[in-house]
């Protein structure tokens, strides 16, 4: 049997394989009027490829919680009506192809307000649609990025409470988990980092006050999310400074894992970096696989391990020596839509084509 296609069970939720999509970005939507957030056609066609292709559990793009959330104005969001209607019919279409639909929540906080990638990805000018960067402190991420406003308690609470309704309007949609995405440099994250925050107040000093507003969001979120459902976190593990300067750590990432598991979360999508501009990463293949081992084992959470992760054996000695209980593909599942078919077949194990394409495969 491989590892990598036995079924995972969080909570009284059994996701068929260990190969799930990771959320990618793709600045699709509408950016303004009726259809702003709203997933379209495209979206649609992207999220099934990925379905039929055999993903276990398919995570849709970071969706924004509040229109200054959105990383470029073109993200996906979940705060109105329309966003609620075309996101059902994504978590429909991808139930239908045999996989568990999910829906990353977020805050893109200080990173807010950038242009499409294949644009330059710059930070668009003040003023523009979607461009109204926040932040635990006045830091901008890089120097040519906007000044963030400093969140006051009263607008973190606001914070909290939109990560909560847009978690009902995700059930209401008909997604069988949530992620909070806590990662890469976001709203989250940047409060967690020294780095980047430097408040004094309750939300600032120590990890119990830098991880405040995760563990506040987390808590909002599972009061919302059905008990028999589970809740899953992405989380940077590390920003990557080292002995540099003061930044997130892989260590504070395991207690953090443990605070949130006392929460309700039951799985950790372990990733690094994205606080920092230009800060050095050891690329390689796996390079980020020890980070999702370390709260595996520090926390007993079943973590989820990225990065440079792209053949079926690879994928699979990770999963059966117990470094990582799932592998979250980005771009290998953007390059083949079905790698996680030929996977199975390369590892001898039962292929889960959707019926009609199943049908003209036992024909060859």
């Amino acid at each position: 049997m491989s590892a990598l296609f036995e079924p995972l069970v969080l909570r009284e939720l059994t996701v068929p394989n260990r190969v799930w999509m990771a959320a990618m970005c793709m600045y699709s939507a509408a950016a303004d009027g009726p259809e702003v957030g709203a997933a379209t056609d495209f979206h649609l066609a992207h999220y099934a490829a990925r379905a039929a292709g055999g993903a276990g559990l398919v995570i849709t793009e970071a969706t924004a919680v509040l229109p200054e959330g959105r990383i470029s104005p073109w993200d996906l969001g979940l705060w109105t009506d329309r966003q609620q209607e075309q996101a059902a019919r994504v978590a429909a279409l991808v139930s239908s192809l045999g996989a568990v639909p999910a829906v990353q929540l977020a805050h893109a906080g200080r990173k807010a307000g950038t242009d499409k990638p294949w644009l330059g990805g710059k930070p668009l000018p003040a003023g523009s649609v979607g461009s109204r960067p926040v932040g635990p402190s006045a830091v901008a991420f890089a120097d040519e990025y906007v000044q963030p406003h400093e969140l006051t308690v009263e607008e973190i609470r606001e914070v909290v409470e939109a990560f909560a309704a847009s978690a009902r309007r995700a059930l209401a949609a008909g997604f069988r988990t949530v992620e909070i995405h806590g990662a890469h440099g976001y709203l989250i994250h940047s409060f967690l980092s020294p780095h980047s925050n430097h408040r004094t107040d309750g939300y600032g000093g120590d990890f119990a006050g830098r991880a405040r507003l995760a563990l506040e969001v987390t808590e909002a979120v599972r009061a919302v999310w059905p008990q028999e459902l589970p809740l899953l976190f992405r989380v940077s593990a590390t920003d990557w400074l080292e002995q540099q300067a003061p930044g997130w750590t892989s260590e504070e990432t395991v207690l953090l894992a443990k605070e949130l598991q006392a929460r309700g979360v039951d799985f950790v999508d372990v990733s690094t970096g994205g606080n920092v501009a230009k800060v050095d990463m050891p690329l390689g293949p796996g390079y980020q696989v020890r980070f999702a081992t370390a709260v595996r084992e520090g926390a007993g959470l079943p973590s989820g391990a990225v990065g440079l992760i792209t053949e079926p054996a690879q994928a699979e000695r990770i999963v059966a020596e117990g470094e990582a209980d799932v592998v979250l593909l980005g771009r290998a599942l953007l390059a083949d839509p079905y790698w996680p078919q030929r996977a199975a077949r390369e590892l001898g194990a039962e292929t889960r084509y959707p019926e009609q394409h199943a049908y003209t495969m036992r024909k060859r």
